[in-house]
């Protein structure tokens, strides 16, 4: 039977993949703009299952791209202006070199410019979609707006992250959307809930940086040109919904002789002529712009509002749909109204409270949670702009100070640490000052992002932690355990007195004892013949019948559990085991601990 030949690598696995090299060709774009493009449109490297079938035979090491996700890209119109780009720098290159300034002048005018949008619809078709992938854009952001101007990064790029990020926080502060804070060495680790969409991000602390020598910048670069792009988009769309002026407008009515001064978009800012003078006089001071730009990334002033209309929350079908499933479970309600409940009063835990923040204690971070709790801070002027009231203010009710001691104190208002701020925040309440008073070891700084599962260790306090959270009150707790080392003492020298006195008394109790069993005997042998007893009712342990319960239930579901899912159950079960053994060993350790503790303070009683 005569057919056609089939020949090797013409079909299948081998014509699916892409090599960087043909794609580099295909596409007619430099490595540099490819990578760009790639990061631009979502399109990442895969590694094929049969490697040497996609490579015709060869074991040699290549980057490998889908054939589909390269013909996807071959019809963009980024490709244009990459190649737009290509001309400008190679008639720039030439002008330059001829020395022909006026040719150089009209090149750079001409600049071809690229623009995203048309990206950011294609893969957030949604706002929602947008939102969810906003946690990496927010933490490259933030990095790059932590950068100090050099060589390796440009300037622009790192202001254009610096004012983005400025902007997403004064709308947290706007929308009191924040809802955990954890300190840790890494940075400030932040969680909002926006447009029922939980954000977590995290912040560097402030110290001096270094750029390290292993580090491919222009990638990061690339990175953080469009996640500043799709953050500016995301901050439109959230101004706007809680009808917020965009970009940002901050009226200062006391600053520079009652002139107002507001941000436009790209740093273009409208000076009247007033203020143009007051800044020329005084160049050594600040340079023009710097004032408002300062003010507002002080996060310390108010920004303007299109008028007073409530939030509107966009309608979202996930949430809809959730919401019409639940709507018949009075769990489901009960625990959303307490959610409900506890949000609003976290929105509102610093309201009336007046906070000054010390020199030496983390300005911006402080300002941003204080605010985003309904409070008010305020700092020295000479640290910076933004201050709204000085030390010497009556209405202060907190003053939060990171030095051993303090000196003039004042007594209408409370001497606190900066953990205290964000201690109150994770437990949604004002927890007592007198553990965080200035040179006083604050307790430790719990993680809120951490959830202890069924069987784990739970530290000591986290359970405290948790009790303030629920309401309950702690002092009882400290005096049953106060008690119970009182009693604890008193039986040791009951017990040791005991000892002294059992060695006379062993011998009377044995006779009492022989006696009381002769004269009992007759008397039994006559309650034998009388069979009537009285009846009993039985209790019921409703702890014991509903663990024996459970175990029923969970022994006949795991009979039910398919052939194939066994062993995958009986791992997760292991892991559990282990993890309460785990736990065990490290309370055991726990109450040795306090075991070993309660003698040394016994003894040192004693002597």
């Amino acid at each position: 039977m005569g057919g056609t030949k089939k020949k090797k690598y013409e079909r299948g696995a081998a014509t699916a993949f892409l090599s960087r090299n043909k794609a580099l060709k295909k596409l007619q774009l430099s490595l540099a703009d490819f990578r760009a493009l790639c990061i631009f449109k979502g399109i990442y490297p895969v590694e094929p299952l049969h490697k040497k079938k996609v490579n015709k035979g060869s074991t040699a090491v290549k980057t490998y791209y889908n054939l589909k996700d390269i013909q996807f890209l071959a019809h963009d119109t980024l490709i244009t202006k990459f190649r737009e780009k290509k001309h400008y720098l190679r008639r720039l290159k030439k002008a330059v070199a001829k020395k022909n300034t006026f040719a150089e002048s009209i090149i750079r005018d001409n600049k071809p410019v690229y623009s995203l949008k048309h990206v950011m619809k294609e893969r957030y078709p949604t706002f929602i979609d947008a939102l969810r992938d906003l946690d990496d854009c927010l933490n490259l952001c933030f990095v790059f707006a932590t950068f100090p101007h050099s060589q390796r990064i440009k300037v622009d790029l790192v202001q254009l992250c610096k004012r983005r990020t400025v902007e997403f926080q004064h709308y947290v502060i706007a929308a009191k959307a924040l809802r955990k804070v954890f300190v840790s060495i890494k940075g400030i680790y932040y969680q909002a809930d926006i447009k029922g969409e939980t954000i977590t991000w995290v912040v560097s602390h402030k110290r001096g940086y270094d750029h390290p020598q292993d580090v491919d910048y222009k990638i990061m670069e690339t990175f953080a040109e469009y996640n500043s792009v799709l953050l500016g988009h995301i901050n439109i769309k959230l101004y706007s919904d809680s009808h917020l002026v965009y970009p940002p407008q901050v009226g200062f009515s006391v600053l520079l002789g009652h002139i107002n001064i507001k941000l436009h978009s790209d740093s273009h800012l409208v000076y009247p002529p007033q203020l143009t003078e007051q800044v020329s006089h005084d160049p050594a001071k600040c340079l023009e712009g710097d004032i408002v730009e300062e003010h507002l990334a002080s996060l310390a002033p108010e920004i303007r509002t299109t008028g007073e209309h409530p939030e509107e929350v966009a309608d979202d079908p996930e949430v809809d749909a959730m919401n019409a499933v639940n709507a018949d479970d009075p769990e489901y309600i009960e625990r959303s109204k307490l959610e409900a409940e506890t949000v609003k009063q976290l929105q509102t835990l610093f309201k009336g409270c007046r906070f000054f923040l010390n020199r030496e204690v983390p300005r911006e971070e402080l300002t941003f949670v204080i605010r985003c709790c309904g409070g008010e801070a305020s700092w020295d002027s000479s640290l910076g702009y933004g201050a709204t009231y000085s030390q010497d203010d009556n209405s202060i009710t907190h003053h939060i100070i990171d030095r051993p001691t303090v000196s003039n104190q004042r007594l209408d208002r409370t001497y606190i640490q900066p953990q205290w701020v964000f201690d109150s925040l994770n437990a949604r309440l004002l927890l007592p000052p007198q553990e965080y008073f200035p040179g006083i070891p604050c307790p430790p700084h719990l993680s809120p992002f951490v959830e202890e599962k069924e069987g784990e260790y739970v530290p000591e306090e986290k359970v405290k932690f948790l009790k303030r959270m629920r309401g309950e009150v702690e002092e009882e707790g400290e005096k049953e355990s106060e008690e119970e080392e009182s009693e604890g003492e008193e039986d040791e020298a009951r017990e040791e007195e005991g000892e002294e006195t059992e060695p006379q008394n062993v011998g009377k109790k044995r006779k009492r004892d022989a006696a009381k069993d002769e004269s009992e005997e007759p008397d039994q042998k006559k309650a034998a013949k009388m069979a009537v007893s009285e009846g009993r009712v039985e209790r019921v342990d409703q702890q014991k019948a509903l663990a024996r319960q459970e175990a029923e239930e969970r022994r006949l579901g795991e009979m039910m559990i398919p052939k194939k899912h066994k062993r995958l159950y009986h791992k997760i079960m292991t892991s559990r085991k282990k993890s309460s053994q785990e736990a065990r060993k490290l309370a055991e350790k726990k109450e040795k601990l306090k075991a070993a503790q309660k003698k040394s303070k016994g003894k040192r009683g004693k002597v």
